[in-house]
């Protein structure tokens, strides 16, 4: 299959639908760009991680977890120099 992309006068290419749905690739994704010889190249997505992978990062296993006003008190208190 063979796809035409447009050049735009910024010099920017903007990737068709069908061609990141082939790569696999979704909003926040990176694409590696190979450049080879004679003018060609290679692409291939390199996917990041979901939003939802920072959820739980700072969860401590021996503590509960705090609410929405612990948190609230203890960045006021670091805002006001007691932390």
């Amino acid at each position: 299959m063979s796809i035409q992309l447009t050049v735009t006068a910024k010099g920017q290419v903007t990737l068709r639908k069908e061609v990141l749905e082939h790569l696999g690739v979704r909003p926040g994704d990176k694409l590696v760009i190979e450049l080879l010889p004679a003018g060609r190249m290679q692409v291939r997505a390199r996917p990041g991680k979901p939003v939802s992978s920072i959820f739980g990062l700072l969860k401590q296993p021996d503590r509960p977890p705090l609410s929405i006003e612990e948190m609230n008190d203890i960045i006021s208190a670091g805002w006001a120099g007691e932390r």
